[in-house]
């Protein structure tokens, strides 16, 4: 990669955070793609990075943002926390001054937010998630056995804890703490009721939901704007650490094939799940992982059914927002339920 490719894909991340509003946080991506120099510790790693930076690979954009972010919301430099939201943010000039600083002034504690991919375990996305699993409720009838890969935290394996409003249609827990009611068009997916029989997840570095780091490094990772978000990931984490659910440390390929078996599993739909997650998996555990759903699916019936939910940014598109797809076993087929907004506020059903 080149100092080009990585100022672009601040300035790309840019357009996509204020067209998602969170002008603060795209203003912050545009200053430093536009001004960053090479003289300081983070400045040559960012402007030297070597693996893809935009938001279709390594997402270098937001791994700094989350850094900047963290350090504003503990309050260790105070001139970073007085330019962040709620207070007013003065000009280009005056913000890049500090921002400036703190790159050179926190480049220790800033250096391993560049370590690894965002771990924003974003809750909207289940409302994706929830359309896709009453979609096989309503095939099926049976209970669900799910299988999340990058589960981060978990608060999406526990999607049946909030309450959505989907279209025309109520589900979920009536009268959670937490409600999804995305922007919907289309058709609502069917009524029916979801129940998990069992649930488990999968991360390289999974985050303990009882842990306040985990809680300060979740809420870094949303766009410092986006106020309603925060509040949706403190009230999901209290939800969560309330019964936290089963997430292991482990590379997701590997996992998959110890814990999806080849056998059919009457009287369960399993239910193998990810949310922006399979881009950072590797080609070769990519692969591994279609095997061993294929080779699942193989011996799946009406009454042991496999299904493979993805909620995936895709090539196929418009600026590449993600996509929902379902693909069900007996019979290996794929739908495209719907194309989302990356944080599932808005979804457009398909089918």
């Amino acid at each position: 990669m080149t100092e080009a490719a990585v100022r672009r894909a601040f300035a790309d991340q840019a357009v996509i955070c204020t067209a998602a509003g969170a002008p603060f946080t795209g203003r912050l991506c545009r200053l430093v793609g536009e001004r960053l120099t090479a003289d300081g510790a983070i400045g040559r790693r960012v402007l030297g990075w070597t693996g893809i930076p935009s938001h279709q690979g390594d997402a270098l954009p937001l791994r700094l943002m989350g850094g900047l972010h963290a350090l504003a919301r503990s309050g260790r430099d105070e001139a970073l926390a007085a330019i962040y939201p709620p207070h007013p943010a003065p000009d280009d000039v005056a913000t890049w001054a500090v921002v400036a600083r703190v790159l050179d002034d926190h480049a220790d504690s800033l250096s391993p937010w560049l370590d690894g991919p965002p771990q924003t375990n974003e809750v909207g996305r289940s409302a994706a998630l929830m359309a896709g699993l009453l979609v096989l409720a309503e095939r099926f009838g049976l209970p669900f056995a799910l299988y999340e890969l990058g589960a981060s935290a978990g608060l999406n394996t526990v999607l049946d804890r909030y309450a959505y409003r989907l279209g025309e249609i109520e589900a979920g827990m009536v009268g959670s703490p937490v409600r999804l009611t995305p922007t919907w068009t289309g058709a609502s997916p069917p009524r029916g009721d979801v129940e998990i029989a069992r649930r488990a997840g999968v991360d390289r570095n999974p985050l303990d939901v009882r842990d306040p780091a985990t809680r300060a490094r979740l809420a870094a990772y949303v766009w410092a704007d986006q106020r309603e978000r925060l509040a949706r990931l403190e009230a999901a984490l209290d939800l969560a650490a309330a019964d936290p659910p089963p997430i292991d440390q482990a590379d997701a390929a590997d996992w998959l094939e110890a814990n999806l078996s080849t056998a059919p599993e009457a009287g369960v739909c399993r239910v193998v799940m990810h949310t922006i997650a399979y881009q950072y998996f590797p080609p070769e555990g990519q692969a591994r992982i279609r095997a061993r759903l294929a080779a699942a699916g193989a011996g799946a019936t009406e009454d042991a059914p496999l299904a493979w939910l993805s909620f995936e940014a895709m090539s196929d598109t418009v600026d590449r927002r993600p996509a929902l797809d379902l693909t069900v076993w007996p019979g290996s087929e794929t739908q495209r339920l719907a194309i989302c907004q990356p944080h599932g506020a808005e979804i457009d059903w398909k089918i």
